[in-house]
């Protein structure tokens, strides 16, 4: 049971990575707009955190400044996909290759150097006493509940039960017909993206500053393509989404816990298993019935550009 409940602890830890940037793609996508910048945007995101704590060993700060780094990126991409009509695909491969080499080059004075601050665990009176539930769901740091809890709730109730999440979801499906119905189009497009990619900045933040608490080259691993690939997955649906990165979080855990174990499983294999995962999870969604498509398909008008005088 201990080994269970360190399990999914490890599984919440290792999640939030991947749940906070992919409810920023699903943000963006959800107005139209396909960013596949998300590998480029972590990395420069956990770079950031590392380089702020290093000067002001304040994690909230360096937390704050990735989510503005990202920010000022989404900002420049949202400039050329939506108001210039740059390709999107090609837009977002550039701030891919783009945020990794900056994140690389500025990152190499804290390379391997551990994390001056880093988010604490916070154990919830009661309820972290509890046995096997309080370890596994009740003693993570703050960002863990605010991820898998506050944010995706919130998403979820603006996009579906508010009428500003119904214009959000008219951009994205239609943006001639929300257009016509006086919903700012390109504003709404131009906003949603940037945060979107403010989240996926400030998931790298959560990388270095609360699950691996160091930076060096290549950390990311990959995370923002599967981000990527869980946002389909889930139907665009920010719930659903936490629900796929826990799944992944959990597969990477058991990675970890097979090498700490020694399992007779070679190395290599256990840290394939979330890319495994990724190509096994992106299959389902074309074998799954009919009506389980249609609730997953992505909105019409994702990767189309829009302007009013094209309408």
């Amino acid at each position: 049971m201990d080994i269970l409940a360190g399990l999914i602890q490890t599984a919440l830890l290792a999640g939030g990575v991947l749940a906070l940037a992919a409810l920023g793609e699903v943000l963006a996508e959800r107005v139209g707009v396909v960013n596949l910048g998300v590998e480029g945007l972590i990395a420069l995101g956990a770079m950031t955190g590392i380089a702020v704590v290093s000067v002001t060993p304040e994690p909230w700060l360096g937390m704050a400044a990735a989510l503005g780094v990202g920010l000022l990126a989404g900002m420049i991409f949202s400039l050329a996909t939506v108001v210039v009509r740059a390709n999107q695909v090609l837009a977002g491969l550039a701030l891919t290759y783009i945020g990794t080499g900056l994140a690389s080059t500025l990152g190499k004075p804290f390379s391997g150097a551990p994390a001056q601050a880093t988010f604490a665990r916070l154990d919830i009176p009661v309820l972290s006493d509890l046995p096997f539930f309080g370890r596994a769901f009740f003693s993570s740091n703050i960002l863990v509940y605010i991820i898998f809890l506050v944010l995706p709730l919130a998403l979820h109730y603006l996009m579906f039960h508010t009428r500003h999440g119904l214009n959000m979801r008219a951009v994205g499906e239609n943006p001639a017909a929300a257009d016509a119905a006086g919903i700012p189009v390109l504003k709404m497009r131009f906003w949603y993206t940037s945060i979107g990619a403010a989240l996926a900045a400030g998931a790298g933040g959560y990388l270095t500053l609360a699950f691996v608490p160091s930076w060096s080259e290549g950390v990311v691993a990959g995370r923002g393509w599967i981000a990527v690939a869980l946002v389909i997955f889930a139907g665009f649906r920010p719930i659903n989404t936490v629900l796929a990165a826990l799944l992944f979080g959990f597969i990477t855990a058991l990675g970890f816990v097979g090498q700490a174990r020694n399992w007779p499983v070679a190395a290599p294999i256990l840290a394939m298993l979330p890319y495994a995962g990724t190509i096994v999870l992106m299959i389902l969604p074309v074998l799954a019935w009919q009506k389980m498509r249609r609730l997953m398909a992505a909105p019409e008008g994702l990767t189309q550009p829009y302007f009013r005088d094209e309408r």
